[in-house]
């Protein structure tokens, strides 16, 4: 299918204003999706950062506050878009937090808190567009997890045991969707050039590096490519499938 004759769908990304949602944004906006990036209201900051970042893409991108971690929130977010956009046949599940620090220094809260983003998050969006996906006969979901999912990390059983969950979660839904025309597939970023890896010391950094065979970090670009390529309309035979972009720093058959 043609560029030219595809439906313009409607995606939404969460997280959609952080350094990974914002280059996956672009990317579906240039597929000529109408693209809703969601985000906390709080950031208005960064808000206005990102509105100027996209402004070459003026209409094809709206913003829409909500907290992923909030089924209600979610809900109202969903039947907004469909009133103001259309119907929702794209969900880019990329909103996440860390509370990194060793179990037995973590908190109650530190883990709760983390997975009422990472994971209940995803729960919280899939549940409030599929069945208007079933509906219709058509959906893209896709779910950013991470490379620290697959392999654990040092001072992060919270955040890996979330994104291995992300996986699973998104498994179990490819086997209920597969026959509606719902494809639910799972992006693995590795190590990107983020405003969270600059923060990391520059030593540090470069033993990140060290480790990576293509040597060098990933861009947003490299993930926002796969979202892209998952999203597609013509992506339909590819579904409960992880796809790691991780510069080779994780192998797994």
């Amino acid at each position: 299918m043609n560029q030219t004759d595809t439906p313009r769908r409607v995606a939404i990304v969460t997280g959609g204003i952080g350094g990974l949602g914002t280059e996956i944004c672009r990317q579906l906006a240039a597929a000529g999706r109408q693209v809703i990036a969601v985000d906390l209201a709080t950031r208005a900051e960064r808000i206005e950062a990102f509105r100027r970042e996209l402004a070459d893409l003026d209409g094809a991108i709206a913003f829409e506050p909500a907290d992923v971690s909030d089924f209600d929130s979610c809900q109202q977010l969903a039947a907004r878009v469909e009133q103001q956009h259309g119907s929702i046949d794209i969900l880019v599940n990329a909103a996440g937090i860390t509370r990194d620090a060793s179990l037995r220094k973590m908190t109650s809260q530190q883990w709760h808190e983390l997975m009422h983003v990472n994971l209940d998050g995803v729960f919280n969006l899939c549940r409030n567009v599929v069945e208007g996906m079933t509906a219709r006969g058509f959906g893209r979901i896709v779910n950013i997890s991470s490379v620290n999912g697959q392999t654990g990390q040092f001072g992060q059983t919270n955040y890996s045991a979330a994104k291995a969950g992300v996986h699973g979660f998104s498994m179990a839904l490819a086997r209920e969707t597969a026959r509606k025309g719902i494809t639910v597939n799972t992006v693995s970023p590795g190590y990107c050039d983020t405003p969270m890896v600059a923060a990391v010391s520059a030593e540090i950094r470069a033993q990140i590096v060290a480790g990576i065979p293509v040597g060098r970090l990933g861009s947003p670009a490299d993930i926002a490519r796969a979202v892209a390529f998952l999203a597609a309309d013509d992506a339909g035979y590819i579904t409960g499938a992880n796809l790691p972009v991780n510069g080779g720093y994780f192998m797994s058959f």
